[in-house]
């Protein structure tokens, strides 16, 4: 029997292998898991003219360097801003799809209380790196959640790409056309996954959304968990569980 193919995009801030480590283990051997980083953090700043189409074309890349015709795939936050927009241009490509609180959900139907939020967001362009990743951390979150201290010893290496690839993910989210009536078109099972303590006006109201969008979706609730303690990394064996049905339900739907 051949693995299971998935590729699993991470977020704008942990790099893919640390970020699904835990989950690619839980998972067991006959998945064969490719934990891709994005393009976005290719070199030192974000590549000129990238967008969302930038990280479709490195998923397809990776895919044909596997020889993959058809796999699942997966992304959490910004990478699953680029996994719906992977959906919406290539969606005989996929056998599934799951998300893990996509930052971005297209620019449609949204509440008054998603466009306040949004507002906020694009209120960070104007600060500064040391006070950025915190602002941008707190707007993911319920008011009353705490949220992780600084690692000691200072930040890794790697951090210090991540706000202006998070402001090219905000830019991009303004102008991107992610096409509602592609995705509706969409008829393999998606599976979302979301935390009970992540700010309910964000991911909580993509959640909804998609709901009535996508012909075949699934959602579950974390409730202890939020976007910055996610279950790909704090309940690997209880997500990767999900994830085994989930796919072994795509493999039955024709």
């Amino acid at each position: 029997m051949e693995p299971i193919r998935v590729v699993l995009l991470p977020g704008s801030v942990l790099p893919a292998e640390p970020a699904y480590g835990a989950l690619i283990e839980a998972l067991g051997p006959d998945v064969d898991a490719v934990a891709k980083d994005l393009e976005l953090y290719d070199g030192d700043e974000p590549p000129p003219g990238w967008s969302l189409d930038t990280e479709i074309d490195g998923v397809l890349r990776e895919a044909e360097a596997r020889g993959w015709e058809t796999f699942h795939l997966l992304g959490y936050s910004g990478g699953g801003a680029a996994s719906l927009a992977f959906a919406a241009k290539h969606p005989q490509r996929l056998l599934s799809l799951t998300l893990l609180e996509p930052a971005w959900a297209g620019s449609w139907d949204w509440s008054p209380a998603h466009t306040r939020l949004w507002k906020d967001y694009e209120a960070l362009e104007s600060l500064p790196p040391d006070q950025f990743m915190a602002a941008f951390m707190r707007l993911g979150v319920k008011p009353d959640v705490v949220l992780p201290p600084p690692p000691e010893g200072g930040p890794p290496p790697w951090m210090a790409k991540r706000p202006a690839g998070i402001r090219a993910f905000l830019r991009d989210f303004k102008i991107y056309d992610l096409d509602r009536a592609r995705l509706a078109a969409f008829n393999r099972p998606v599976f979302f996954v979301l935390g009970g303590l992540s700010n309910p006006d964000d991911y909580g109201e993509v959640a909804e959304r998609l709901s009535t969008v996508f012909p075949d979706f699934r959602l579950e609730v974390f409730p202890d968990r939020h976007h910055f303690d996610p279950p790909h990394r704090i309940e690997p064996d209880r997500l990767g569980a999900l994830l085994r049905d989930h796919w072994e339900r795509a493999n039955r739907v024709v």
